[in-house]
C-alpha cells in the first residue's frame, strides 16, 4: 500500500463521519482565538522583559 493511497482512505474514513462531528464548536470565533493568543504572548513578553533588566 501507498501513501497516497493510504492517506486517500483516511480521508475517506474521516469524512463519512457526518457534519455532526465536524470538529468546529460555533461559540469559538478564529478573531477571538486569535486576539487571546496574542493578549497571553504580550503578557509573558513583559514578564520576560521584567526579569531581564540589567540593574
Amino acid at each position: 500500500m501507498s501513501f497516497h493511497s493510504t492517506a486517500a482512505q483516511i480521508v475517506t474514513l474521516a469524512s463519512e463521519g457526518g457534519e455532526e462531528h465536524s470538529g468546529n464548536h460555533e461559540s469559538l470565533s478564529p478573531y477571538v482565538t486569535g486576539i487571546g493568543a496574542f493578549v497571553i504572548l504580550m503578557l509573558l513578553l513583559w514578564i520576560t522583559t521584567r526579569f531581564n533588566r540589567d540593574r
